[in-house]
């Protein structure tokens, strides 16, 4: 175990304070050091480049990492602290040990490729390209996993006990519940993403239970989800693409966001309301994932809703097509229109879309949907910002295809239900901290919880450091934070 001082436990903002991605919160006590969440930057260079920056801290020194969920802005930069020298236990559901099995391999493979690409291409400044991580160290990193059930204590580091509860949000995503032996009137609970209410496949999270200190994510902290109406949208979207014999091209997150899809696009085919056109799934992340959904839903877990366990196909309309390999996604070039597409990543990051989309963006028939939230600095941001050309493997490649933005699909609570959340916990908090979202959202939210609610939010800088000590009274409105910073 590393020693580093004794005391108050602390809290350090790694990562996720005014952005969405690289959720990375470091808690010490005891001389103990554990890391919750361990995910990618993504979206702007000045955020990317942070994976590619020494940690404020050394990896070394870091005793046991814990995770929400397997989503790469949470668990993705796992890979990277294994090859810097971590050497500790990382400690999930087993539902996000089974999802970042497949996720992390294919991120590594995902990253290889794309420094092959630009080394054979020249479009990179770096000679040669490197990848942030490996395959090699992917594996290595999962040799390392424990998995834990959900509502059952552990101590990942000797001093802090640590509860998972449901959260809702994708397969084995979780809330974080920490208690510390040598502070016993202080705890800490962490949203990690917060699930919906009516989410079609998922049980909804649980009631929180009462924390001293609240973290809470704010992806949508400042606007509501319209899911009628916006599934309308959607439909309408697919059945002008069809009448002018174009392709529905839609990036879909491979974890939950592709599931989703299917389910909606089953109900709507069934119903009448598309036509039943041929669905491609090129992604060999999302399939794996697929089957894991398939898994939970045919045998009844927990975590699926009642009204869905034991189905044999919820996420199959009627002519779906799985593009596993290079071979079957170059094929989709030549199949016949009007077809839908489903491939990764959501934000058009990395992965097989930008290939899709470099083919398919300068072709007016075609139409893009994106069901998901686009960080800034990404490409999807600059398709639904109105960009005329977007920079695709090396290339600037013209947008004449439709764009339609459906804020449907999301499987992120929205600001009415985070604030809903929040207020059901077992008791109030002293504080709360607002993480997890670009500026504007997080404040947003931060403003609610003190108007709503009446508790004291803050929004965290990054690397800020704060005392998690309970007993400290409630202070006024943006007082009494008592932050250090390093």
């Amino acid at each position: 175990m590393s020693q580093h001082g004794n005391g108050t436990p602390t809290l350090r903002f790694l990562g996720a304070v005014g952005t969405v991605t690289g959720s990375r919160f470091l808690v010490e006590s005891r001389g103990a050091r554990l890391l919750v969440e361990c995910g990618l930057f993504q979206g702007l260079k000045e955020l990317r480049l942070r994976n590619w920056s020494p940690l404020p801290v050394e990896p070394s020194s870091i005793d046991a990492v814990v995770l929400s969920h397997a989503h790469l802005d949470h668990s993705g930069y796992v890979p990277a602290l294994v090859r810097q020298g971590f050497r500790g236990r990382i400690h999930a559901t087993p539902n996000t040990l089974a999802l970042c099995g497949i996720l992390l391999p294919d991120s590594a493979h995902l990253l290889e490729e794309e420094a092959h690409y630009a080394n054979r291409a020249g479009y990179s400044k770096h000679r040669p390209a490197l990848p942030l991580y490996t395959t090699e160290d992917a594996e290595r990193a999962l040799d390392r996993f424990r998995a834990v059930e959900y509502e059952t204590p552990f101590e990942p580091v000797p001093g802090i006990r640590v509860t998972f509860h449901r959260a809702g949000h994708i397969l084995g995503a979780a809330m974080v519940h920490l208690h510390f032996e040598d502070a016993p009137e202080s705890d800490l609970l962490l949203s990690g993403d917060l699930g919906r209410p009516s989410h079609p496949v998922l049980r909804p999270p649980v009631t929180p239970p009462g924390a001293t200190t609240v973290l809470v994510e704010s992806t949508y902290g400042d606007r509501r989800h319209r899911d009628e109406s916006a599934l309308d949208d959607f439909a309408d979207a697919i059945v002008r693409t069809a009448d002018r014999g174009g392709l529905i091209l839609i990036p879909a997150f491979a974890v939950d966001r592709t599931e989703v899809l299917l389910y909606h696009l089953k109900q709507l085919q069934q119903s009448g309301r598309v036509p039943k056109l041929p669905v491609y799934v090129d992604s060999p992340m999302a399939l794996s994932a697929l089957s894991v959904y398939r898994e939970a839903v045919a045998s009844g877990s927990p975590e699926v809703r009642k009204d869905l366990a034991g189905d044999t196909a919820p996420f199959d309309p009627g002519d779906l097509i799985e593009a596993r390999d290079v071979e079957a996604s170059r094929e989709i070039n030549d199949a016949p229109l009007p077809a839908i597409l489903i491939s990764a990543s959501g934000m058009i990051t990395g992965g097989r879309i930008l290939h899709h989309a470099r083919r398919r963006l300068p072709d007016p028939r075609n139409c893009v949907l994106l069901v998901g939230f686009q960080a800034a600095g990404t490409r999807g941001r600059s398709l639904r910002d109105g960009a005329d050309t977007v920079k695709l493997l090396g290339e600037e490649i013209p947008v004449r295809a439709e764009v339609v933005d459906i804020d449907a699909f999301s499987v992120h609570a929205d600001a009415g239900e985070l604030i809903a959340w929040l207020g059901a916990a077992e008791r109030a908090p002293e504080r709360v901290y607002v993480v997890h979202g670009e500026p504007k959202a997080s404040d947003a939210l931060r403003e609610s919880i003190e108007r709503d609610l009446g508790w004291e939010a803050s929004l965290p800088s990054y690397n800020e450091v704060v005392p998690l000590e309970a007993g400290g009274g409630r202070s006024a409105k943006h007082r009494g934070r008592r932050t250090t910073r390093t």
